[in-house]
């Protein structure tokens, strides 16, 4: 049901920048929300789409339904950056995602005005609409027992842009629960569950069929892991696996 008022919400935004001609915007999404608008993207309006989230390789992220070439203009997408920085970084708590999120919910926000929070020991880059930013700036004084102080930015500081860690794993071959299984150290039965549950997407749509082959570049996304990208195979061992690179979001 939920799912279901989802789609037509998806497809009432397409219709009204079709019919109206101007831009409309979700919310941020999930990447399973992401997943259920691709699966369905075929059946909407012909207005053209766009996706963002602020800065790249975004989890939580904005459609805007609408293109330049129908409309004769550009709107930005309704998406600020919130630094989030101790007023005394010395004594300050080490925080971490959870912390800060924690700490906008208790502001009454809801889950769908913000986007992802990259996070550095002290510092947090928080994305957030628009209509939520000064009301941040004002209200998100303190996270645990450390003053903070947030003010609006342009710019996401290269150091804090998601960072990768890349590695390499030896695997039988480039099937998706091959390498899952391997990165996130789980049994493959384990790893099966995942699918089943729709846990598990590739290139933000959900993947059901755990035989799939990776290519290079392809990303994956674990509900309750992480997230990684596939850089494909670099070698092969004297047994005949595969030597596989993948970089993994810190």
């Amino acid at each position: 049901m939920k799912e279901d008022l989802l789609c037509r919400r998806f497809a009432d935004l397409a219709d009204a920048a079709d019919r109206n001609h101007h831009y409309t915007f979700t919310p941020f999404l999930t990447e399973a929300e992401l997943a259920s608008f691709l699966s369905i993207r075929h059946t909407l309006a012909p207005c053209g789409y766009t996706i963002w989230g602020g800065h790249e390789n975004a989890e939580r992220v904005m459609i805007r339904f609408g293109s330049e070439e129908e409309l004769g203009f550009v709107q930005e997408f309704p998406i600020c950056c919130i630094h989030i920085a101790p007023l005394q970084a010395k004594f300050a708590d080490a925080l971490t995602h959870r912390d800060v999120l924690g700490a906008v919910m208790h502001l009454g926000i809801e889950r769908t005005e913000i986007g992802d929070i990259l996070m550095e020991e002290h510092d947090a880059y928080l994305f957030c609409t628009e209509t939520m930013a000064a009301y941040l700036c004002s209200e998100l004084t303190r996270i645990k027992h450390t003053v903070m102080q947030c003010t609006v930015t342009t710019e996401i500081p290269k150091e804090y842009s998601q960072r990768c860690i890349e590695g390499e794993i030896q695997v039988a071959s480039e099937r998706i629960d091959a390498v899952i299984a391997k990165i996130y150290h789980i049994s493959r039965s384990d790893c099966l569950m995942l699918f089943r549950s729709n846990k598990v997407f590739l290139n933000s749509r959900t993947v059901t069929n755990n035989s799939t082959a990776l290519k290079p570049d392809d990303k994956i996304s674990v509900r309750g892991f992480g997230k990684f990208r596939f850089l494909g195979v670099s070698g092969h061992t004297r047994k005949g696996n595969l030597i596989v690179r993948y970089a993994q979001f810190a």
